[in-house]
């Protein structure tokens, strides 16, 4: 099956949006760039903290600046960290914290509906891109990242047939699907309690 799939058109108009972290030079952008640190985990896991540090720091004067520099750190931490040894789960210890606190950066904004779909799109895009993966946790929090029942709503209406086919009795289709996680989420924090229980009884695998 496909890794995933891109809700959304691809010539969406909220991604050619012009974002607020253009004009705003964040420190950490130019220490993310791709492949930006060696097999060494120390070093990036410094960065890791320095940039959760310096996006907290401007939240708390502006939440739509940091809410988009939580974004951006989603976006490039990934591509950064590919060539990083995570054998010892340092490494992506650090990603997670870091997920931990910046989703909550991203849901406390106040953003516009335009601002947060623009923001969901780039995320979401971010996750498809996540080939190591270091971000797999972010789907986990896609309730709580849409920030309201409607647009929950919306996100598991993208996800939902997908998961009925990736945990359906055809062979030739069933699978892993990207966003389970993010459907389920999504589902719940719509308040779409039954269809959640619908799903759960085709899920392959109980945990």
């Amino acid at each position: 099956m496909e890794k995933g799939v891109y809700t959304g058109n691809l010539t969406h108009p909220v991604l050619t949006t012009m974002s607020s972290d253009t004009k705003h030079k964040w420190i950490f952008r130019a220490r993310f760039r791709r492949h930006a640190f060696g097999w060494r985990s120390q070093p990036a896991i410094k960065r890791i903290k320095e940039a959760v540090s310096e996006i907290k720091k401007a939240a708390r004067k502006n939440p739509i600046l940091g809410a988009e520099g939580a974004v951006l750190f989603f976006e490039k931490v990934s591509p950064a960290l590919e060539q990083v040894d995570s054998s010892s789960g340092a490494i992506g210890s650090a990603v997670n914290n870091a997920i931990d606190v910046l989703v909550q950066v991203i849901a406390g904004a106040p953003g516009d509906d335009k601002q947060r779909d623009f923001w969901l799109e780039r995320l979401w895009q971010a996750v498809e891109n996540d080939d190591i993966p270091y971000i797999e946790l972010l789907p986990d929090f896609w309730g709580t990242l849409c920030v309201t029942p409607e647009r929950a709503s919306h996100w598991a209406d993208e996800f939902i047939d997908r998961v009925r086919m990736a945990w359906g009795p055809d062979p030739e289709l069933r699978g892993y699907f990207l966003g389970t996680a993010a459907c389920l989420s999504a589902l719940l924090k719509a308040g779409r309690n039954n269809e959640i229980m619908a799903l759960l009884k085709l899920a392959p695998y109980k945990f």
